[in-house]
């Protein structure tokens, strides 16, 4: 509820219960520590640890004793750990009244995540979005804490939700405290946030507790519980209760352990009124579930109506809560009563419970399934179909729990391995990959049809492969992928996409890669099918490359979903086409951040920013670049996040800034070279090397170069080590190593006539003058500026660095100077600061003087501030910006508060002045450069 404006934590009032603190004194403080900043921006924070360490006793007692705060509560139940966003739900139930202040994709996006509607719910990334919406409105008033307990028994999609907001509450007043055992048990997004860990209680905290639960009991009682506790709260005070029951508590009674707690519990069930044991049983197997509900249930069971009056035998012995998140003190007793129920009894249970849920059809089933005896096609037949309308919806993990319980109801073994398969791929999909492999080997010894079979060996192999990881898994994958395709062609576009990429990355061989293009090409698709072309593209980059790129000329963008927009636009990073790969890149961004699909987006804009990188649009660079990271790592995909961070050590290399190009290069090889021989190492060379031949550090470049290229090295790729090869001949011809520089340059020629790529082809007109006699260079330096080079503004500003030094080792002064006016003017208008000094430096050696650069408001600002600011310049609204860049609208206006002050301005209206191109957010400032200039003197 909301309370004064002021937050903060009382010191006033006593605890509640002197128990919850004792030990817990600093935890206490730092909570408050954190609340008491929160003016300053949100945080997050996990507190981690065993059961019945206290986690939820600290966390309730810190609620109790806030002031000024408004307060939303959920907590992870295990039995909905299959429903979709079924603890997001709990948390926003109080504020959903306002969804319809959303956007409108976040609105029907949550409405379907929700089951507020009959739409279907693809990225889970866009109803998170909502939430952080709904949570940031919440702070109108009062600052927000945010409750959430039990993390390791939330449904994955809340989890991946809780974990996109935990990373962007920075700037909101939010405090988000989790709760969860071992952060071993949680995905990496909650785990990685900031954590606390609540240890075991140290001798004198636990003798102070146990004088506080039962002062009276005799010593040797209090010796052998403080051993049994061995310092978990909730071991210690339910071994001192047991004790003033009377129970026997000498050295040789078994008294149970924590992990017997169960038991401890189950005790005291029997005692209870057998009404009150059909309330607690329906209870416990129908979590999250409604209140009237199980009452009605359990009224079935009984044989009369129950009211609150048969539960208070239950309250009174301390096994339910009358307010909170969940109604068992502890989720041990749930779990406690469940399995002092007899089969025949939790049977009859599930068929109460689906009785009274006939209204709510999916529910029902779940129950109509636990309370099934024995197998039963027709409800496996609906299980199955109910597996099939989750997928429809993007719950994963919904479809694998109906699909394995299905399995079990089936009496036909052949369908049995189906559902079993189908269910594995779901489990894989959500990252629960010990639960697949466990549904794969049941499935394994089953008698197959021939597709179950080949569908099974694809899913394990692709699970057990890496795609970066080398020629061997990618042989395996590619076979288990052409078997299912000659068995199930509908599912093998899918298959040989994945056998392809792990070609690409994995360095396959020639035999391998064949067998998929021959396999894609008998497939049957027409030859310029999209879902055949990024196949072709990364399976054999050279053989391929030029059907693919005629097949992509064909391609409309405006006529394809944004997923198979950028499955076509990569694959132009796979064949050299750059130029022609990011405009489709740039569409299916745009439209995979309309349809908010967080996962693609993040991989659509790692190859946006590389597409734009060779293309020297520095700023699009930048920006797609720091989004990808962080939505990658957002979305746990920690190679593409890798992979971004290497485009900005590309940038900062070409800028002069070697520090930053360095600390990010060394970072990314520590990542990967644990692995051993990776792909991905070729882009930390040619992130080094390019840098330093910009700059003609050649000795540097060429050792850095030549190993992406070298068969025998960790880093060698043979498509990847084609990007740096012009430099790699620059840096060749510059240490004396002309032999070797011929050797590329003919390599670099075979590749560009084979594949008619047009970055090839661009690089071979910038290699080529560069090993030329002195006869011949000139006609190829000016070929190469006036037309080879054109439409790539780096290397055509490098070229004319070049062309003015040789013009000046020709003693043609005068001449030289033309060519490297322009060259500065193209790196002040790239923002290669380095590059632009060193093309002045040449100028004063030729006799003219030239003034510095203006600097540009942009380069005060961070790339997210600049995506922000080109937006706001661009009259979208701070909604409209949030929902593209997976913000809260309140970030957005934090950061815009920070954009103002950076650039001097008071208001949104004067951005447009400050950032005169910002209405066109993609146009980077080389496109100001005139490609046709006169290299007049």
């Amino acid at each position: 509820m909301n309370v004064s404006a002021s937050a903060g934590v009382s010191s006033g009032p006593a605890p509640a219960d002197a128990k919850v603190l004792v030990g817990r004194e600093k935890e206490l403080a730092k909570l408050k520590a954190l609340l008491d900043d929160i003016g300053a921006g949100g945080a997050s924070l996990v507190i981690h640890g065993d059961p019945g360490i206290g986690k939820s006793a600290l966390v309730d007692e810190f609620c109790r004793l806030a002031r000024g705060v408004r307060v939303m509560r959920t907590v992870g139940v295990p039995a909905e750990q299959a429903m979709a966003f079924a603890g997001l739900h709990r948390l926003l139930r109080p504020t959903l009244a306002h969804a319809d202040s959303l956007p409108e994709p976040q609105r029907k996006a949550l409405d379907a995540a929700f089951g507020r509607s009959g739409a279907v719910t693809n990225d889970l990334f866009l109803v998170a979005l909502a939430a952080l919406e709904l949570l940031a409105d919440a702070t109108e008033g009062s600052p927000l804490l945010v409750v959430v307990e039990d993390a390791h028994s939330l449904d994955p999609d809340t989890v991946q939700a809780l974990g996109f907001i935990g990373r962007r509450i920075d700037l909101d007043p939010i405090l988000l405290l989790i709760t969860s055992r071992d952060l071993r048990a949680v995905p990496s997004v909650i785990a990685d946030l900031p954590s606390l860990h609540l240890g075991r209680l140290n001798t004198a905290e636990s003798a102070r507790l146990i004088n506080l639960v039962a002062p009276a009991i005799s010593e040797s009682a209090r010796t052998r519980v403080l051993q049994a506790s061995a310092g978990n709260p909730l071991a210690l005070m339910e071994f001192a209760r047991a004790a003033v029951r009377g129970e026997d508590l000498s050295p040789l009674a078994p008294l149970p352990m924590t992990e017997r707690l169960t038991h401890t519990f189950a005790e005291l069930v029997p005692a209870l009124p057998a009404p009150t044991i059909d309330l607690l049983l329906v209870t416990a197997l129908d979590e999250g579930g409604r209140c009237g509900e199980q009452f009605a249930a359990a009224s079935k069971l009984a044989g009369r109506a129950l009211s609150d009056d048969d539960l208070l035998p239950a309250v009174e012995a301390g096994l339910v809560r009358t307010e909170g998140t969940g109604p068992f003190r502890h989720p041990l007793i749930g779990a406690a009563v469940v399995s002092a129920a007899t089969a025949s009894a939790r049977r009859a249970a599930h068929a109460a419970l689906a009785e009274v849920y006939d209204h709510v059809p999916d529910r029902a089933l779940k129950h109509r399934a636990g309370a099934a005896a024995g197998p039963d096609d027709q409800l496996a037949l609906e299980l199955e179909q109910a597996g099939s309308r989750a997928i429809s919806r993007g719950a994963s993990a919904v479809a694998a729990a109906a699909f394995e319980r299905a399995s079990e109801l089936t009496t036909t073994p052949r369908v049995r391995g189906r559902l079993l398969v189908q269910a594995a791929e779901m489990e894989f999909d959500i990252g629960r990959h010990e639960a697949a492999r466990r549904l794969l080997n049941q499935a394994t010894a089953l008698p197959l049809s021939e597709q179950t079979r080949a569908h099974l060996t694809f899913i394990g192999e692709a699970s057990r492969a890496d795609i970066w990881s080398g020629p061997d898994r990618a042989a395996a994958v590619t076979d288990a992928a052409r078997e299912l395709a000659s068995v199930a062609p509908s599912l093998a576009p899918r298959a040989l996409m994945t056998a392809a990429t792990a070609c690409w990355w994995g360095r396959a061989r020639k035999e391998t890669r064949d067998l998929v293009v021959t396999t894609a090409k008998g497939l049957p698709l027409a030859s310029g099918d999209p879902q055949l072309l990024p196949i072709l593209a990364f399976a054999d980059p050279v053989g391929q490359a030029a059907a693919v790129t005629a097949g992509i000329a064909r391609v409309r963008p405006y006529q394809l979903d944004p997923e198979w927009l950028y499955y076509i636009g990569s694959s132009t990073i796979a064949v050299w086409q750059f130029d022609q790969g990011l405009p489709l890149l740039t569409a299916a961004v745009e439209g995979l951040r309309a349809r908010g699909r967080a996962r693609l987006l993040a991989q659509a804009l790692v190859a946006q920013a590389w597409a734009a990188f060779h293309l020297a649009r520095e700023t699009l660079a930048i920006e797609a670049a720091d989004e990808g990271a962080r939505l990658a790592r957002d979305t746990r995909l920690p190679m593409r996040a890798t992979a971004a961070e290497l485009v900005k050590a590309s940038l900062a290399g070409e800028r002069g800034d070697f520090d930053t190009a360095n600390a990010l290069a060394e970072r990314a090889e520590a990542e990967l070279l644990p692995n051993g021989p990776h792909a991905m190492l070729a882009l930390v060379q040619f992130a080094r090397g390019r840098g330093a031949v910009a700059h003609q550090m050649y000795s540097d470049g060429y050792e850095q170069l030549r190993r992406a290229l070298s068969v025998t090295d960790i880093a060698y790729h043979p498509f990847l080590g084609v990007w740096g090869l012009s430099d790699l001949i620059e840096s060749a011809v510059n240490v004396g190593r002309e032999d070797e520089a011929q050797d590329y340059l003919q390599r670099l020629e075979s590749l560009a006539a084979q594949s008619q790529a047009s970055f090839l082809r661009a690089t071979l007109a910038y290699a080529r003058p560069l090993l030329a006699p002195n006869g011949e260079a000139e006609n190829l330096f000016q070929a190469a500026i006036y037309e080879g080079l054109t439409d790539w503004p780096c290397y055509r500003g490098r070229l004319l660095l070049n062309y003015g030094r040789w013009l000046r080792r020709q003693r043609r002064i005068g001449e030289s100077r033309a060519p490297l006016r322009a060259a500065r003017e193209t790196f002040d208008a790239l923002a290669f600061h380095g590059l632009a000094e060193t093309a002045r430096q040449e100028l004063r050696a030729s006799g003219e003087t030239s003034g510095q650069r203006i600097p540009d408001a942009r380069d005060s600002l961070s790339p997210q501030e600049l995506q922000i600011a080109e937006m706001a310049a661009a009259g979208l609204s701070n909604r409209k910006i949030g929902q593209r860049l997976f913000l809260s609208h309140r970030t957005v206006e934090s950061h815009l508060y920070q954009i103002y002050r950076k650039l001097g301005l008071t208001s949104r209206v004067q951005l447009s002045a400050a950032l005169p191109h910002a209405a066109t957010p993609t146009q980077d400032r080389q496109h100001q450069i005139s490609h046709s200039d006169k290299l007049s003197p």
